[in-house]
């Protein structure tokens, strides 16, 4: 049955389709029913630790998964299949099957996924295995694996095609496996905090929140724009005007924003409001959920990003962001210096300036050039300029700044928390300086939420809020280099298959 017939194409695609189409020819399922399988192979390695070289049993397993490996060695085979948690061999011996059995298990193609029911045994050379009684095509791979796609350096074709990268490349898939035990360790300790998760919209009428340019869809019912959203702080906020104390979501964003090692247009936040507190409470709740999510990822509150020593153990350093591009600068940046003498120094350091740009924005400019890719160790970095945080209360004593902190780590920006502004009047002037600046060319401004501010008229609690980004989370604790690594399927450019 596994020789070639003559005239049949040497293509390996169209060689497993010819073996399809003989299968269904003989009325035989190529793609079968469900399989009962009884065991997983990490299992069985745990089990069966100590069987010694050579031994057998009389134990019956039933196993399913993909072939890796095929060595066919005339009466004898020996295949590597590989289920949903390791890998173990099978050994098929000739003399178990008939002939017709034989050749059809001769016939499998790397990629096949069968079922295997047999006894266990460890063979002469030491290796746990399941000796057949049986053999079962559930799926036939039509398609070869991709040449070489084993550590390929070019990431692309394992971004496009992660469907192989997870069968082929194991600790890929040890990525996710963490990244799923991540967020669980999220949302356990939330909710252990007092925290209810909650579900908000994601279509918006307005695009709010954040300062970010939106994606447009349009709602053929309504007849209007709706947009994605871009953060839920918005309708977060309304649930604590409506009695809720402390909330939080895990939640998809989009941003019609650049593509890079950090940023993917569509990602996963954790945000999180807690009426009657502040900073230092956002503080702590931030340090919790990272502690805790470290040592299920890792073991330990030590750990080491691209080849950086990270302590993320005890509190963390706190400054302010003029004090940190004061001391990269080399000089006072602050409010105290002239917008003429801002943009200057803005120019110095190379950063490209907009005329729309007020004095918060340019310390802000030069804080992200200069003070950002130096911060390795946690540090909550404060007092943000009210012109960049149109959604922070202003601090008591600075109506410049506001009570506000992004943290960072290893030269990236893993949360942003505020003092939540709760006065009408203050938020209304503050969406109407963003419409002045959308107007002014900027289109990352927000829009102008009447609502919004009709529900903080009805009441707000003072609060602390904070959104943390998921996928830098998951990039720190798996120490991975690029966001594309830790989402199962990245946006990419358009592919002509």
């Amino acid at each position: 049955m596994s020789e070639l017939i003559e005239g049949e194409s040497t293509d390996p695609s169209e060689v497993r389709k010819a073996k399809r189409q003989r299968l269904i020819a003989a009325g035989q399922n190529p793609y079968g029913q469900a399989f009962a399988a009884s065991s997983h192979a990490a299992e069985l390695e745990g089990r069966y630790a100590g069987l010694a070289d050579g031994e057998g049993t009389e134990d019956v397993v039933s196993l399913a998964g993909r072939v890796m490996a095929i060595r066919n060695q005339g009466k004898a085979i020996f295949m590597v299949l590989r289920d949903s948690t390791a890998d173990i061999q099978v050994f098929v011996r000739a003399n178990n099957h008939s002939e017709d059995e034989f050749g059809a298990i001769k016939d499998l193609d790397l990629g096949d996924w069968i079922g295997v029911t047999g006894t266990v045994l460890r063979t002469r050379r030491g290796q746990l295995s399941v000796l057949p009684g049986r053999v079962e095509l559930l799926s036939k791979s039509l398609r070869p694996l991709p040449e070489k796609f084993h550590g390929l350096a070019d990431k692309e074709l394992r971004y496009r095609q992660r469907y192989v990268d997870l069968f082929v490349n194991p600790e890929v898939k040890e990525v996710f496996l963490k990244r799923f035990a991540i967020i669980a360790a999220i949302r356990r300790t939330a909710e252990e905090l007092g925290y209810i998760e909650v579900e908000t919209p994601m279509l918006h009428p307005i695009p709010g929140g954040a300062t970010a340019r939106p994606f447009t869809a349009y709602h053929n019912t309504l007849g209007r724009d709706f947009y994605l959203r871009v953060a839920p702080e918005l309708h977060l906020k309304r649930l604590l005007v409506g009695g809720f104390e402390r909330v939080f979501e895990i939640n998809r964003c989009f941003r019609n924003e650049g593509m890079d090692q950090m940023h993917n247009p569509e990602f996963t936040t954790f945000e999180a409001y807690a009426a009657f507190s502040d900073l230092d409470g956002m503080k702590g709740l931030v340090r919790a959920l990272i502690q805790k999510a470290c040592l299920v990822a890792t073991g330990s509150l030590q750990i080491t990003y691209q080849g950086q020593a990270i302590d993320l153990s005890g509190d963390w350093q706190s400054q302010t962001m003029i004090e940190l591009v004061s001391a990269a600068a080399g000089q006072e940046v602050s409010f105290n210096k002239t917008l003429t003498e801002l943009k200057t120094l803005a120019k110095h350091y190379q950063i490209l300036l907009q005329d729309s740009w007020g004095k918060g924005k340019l310390i802000t400019e030069l804080y992200e050039k200069l003070v950002e890719p130096r911060l390795v160790q946690p540090t909550f970095v404060t007092e943000h300029p009210l012109e960049t945080s149109p959604l922070a209360k202003k601090k008591a004593t600075d109506e410049n700044v506001t009570e506000r902190f992004e943290l960072l780590i290893a030269g990236h920006e893993f949360a942003n928390a505020f003092s939540e502004l709760n006065d009408p009047v203050d938020q209304r002037e503050r969406f109407a300086a963003q419409i002045a600046a959308k107007a002014a060319g900027d289109d990352e401004a927000m829009g102008y939420d009447e609502d919004y501010i009709r529900a903080l008229e009805y009441g707000m609690p003072p609060a602390g809020g904070i959104g943390v980004g998921i996928d830098r989370l998951v990039m720190l604790l798996t120490d991975s280099a690029s966001i594309r690594d830790v989402l199962l399927f990245p946006h990419m450019r358009e592919e002509n298959i």
